[in-house]
């Protein structure tokens, strides 16, 4: 399981560091590099929010458009074999291939 915290629709991964003894954070799904850190869940809370209202505000004022949290579109290429097999799965369950796809993801990765 994954230890994550989401803000503005900003995902960041959170480690904890034993040797500063502090929570380490690191928003993914963006290019640039948007870290975070704090000594305690409150702080890091905070600092992760400040980091996010920085990387906009920062955007804004140099009026670059800011990279957005993942828009629920996505196009994957499986050899047909693969689809094939996804395709008779989610039709025996009495779904579509989207919705299908979507539990299989859902249960994989989201905590």
């Amino acid at each position: 399981m994954m230890n994550s915290m989401i803000y503005k629709g900003y995902t960041a991964r959170v480690e904890f560091d034993p040797r500063d003894d502090i929570f380490i954070g690191r928003v993914l799904g963006v290019q640039e590099s948007i870290t975070f850190h704090g000594e305690a869940v409150k702080d890091l809370h905070a600092d992760f929010a400040a980091a996010i209202d920085h990387y906009l505000a920062d955007c804004a004022a140099t009026g670059r458009e800011p990279q957005k949290p993942a828009s629920g579109r996505l196009m994957l290429r499986v050899p047909p074999d693969v689809h094939a097999a996804a395709v008779r799965a989610a039709t025996g369950c009495g779904k579509s291939l989207n919705q299908w796809a979507s539990e299989v993801f859902a249960k994989e990765v989201v905590s």
